[in-house]
């Protein structure tokens, strides 16, 4: 027989999630910061600034004196110029996945399966967009489920959205113009870039823009 409907248990909203600095103050601003226990893409084509972002997410969790991941598919980290932008290496475990998606897919489910980090980075940026959307949605929900109520921030970045109803947040980011010095048609040097960055999800659109300066 059926519970009377008196004592059914109440329908509880769930919270809304933690969320924590990128450590780019302009996408914060646009953000309110990444959510922990939820999936955020980071999408953008190369020279778009995602890297530049990624360092910045990666900096800010080791001054909470967090241990990150990075699977790399790609193998396109630089561990010099992550130092440079405040990265501290040695709480960075970074997995090389030799350009094979499926092999990161597969070590940053069992990453996030093993718990421990305070965010995961999946970076499939260089995998050819037409690769990246044959992967199955059941491995995002999959990543998503394994990180539910966690304190885990997971970062998906590639250059288009892989999966756009598993994210709790959707950035997307666009090169601007870059500030050179020297002589046009000589000796110049990059001194900086301004990005900009548009929010994708939730659903109301908003975008801003920020500046990465050269190291040197």
């Amino acid at each position: 027989m059926s519970a009377p409907l008196h004592s059914l248990a109440p329908w509880k909203a769930r919270p809304a999630p933690e969320l924590v600095p990128t450590g780019v103050a302009e996408v914060d601003a646009l953000s309110g910061g990444l959510p922990r226990g939820a999936l955020t893409e980071v999408l953008g084509p190369a020279s778009s600034g995602r890297t530049s972002l990624v360092l910045a997410i990666l900096a800010e969790a080791a001054r909470r004196q967090e241990t990150c991941a990075l699977v790399d598919a790609g193998d396109a980290f630089d561990p010099a110029s992550a130092a440079a932008a405040g990265v501290d290496l040695s709480k960075l475990l970074w997995v090389r996945c030799a350009g094979k998606a499926e092999h990161a897919l597969r070590a940053a489910d069992l990453l996030v399966q093993g718990g421990g980090f305070g965010c995961v980075v999946l970076d499939l940026g260089d995998v050819p967009p037409r690769l990246a959307r044959r992967i199955p949605l059941t491995c995002w929900f999959r990543l998503r489920r394994a990180i539910e109520n966690t304190p885990t921030v997971l970062v998906l970045v590639g250059q288009t959205s892989c999966a756009p109803s598993c994210a709790s947040l959707i950035l997307e980011l666009k090169k601007g113009r870059a500030t050179w010095s020297g002589t046009p048609g000589c000796s110049r040097l990059l001194r900086g870039a301004l990005f900009e960055v548009s929010r994708r999800k939730p659903v109301a659109s908003a975008s801003a823009a920020f500046q990465v300066r050269a190291v040197g």
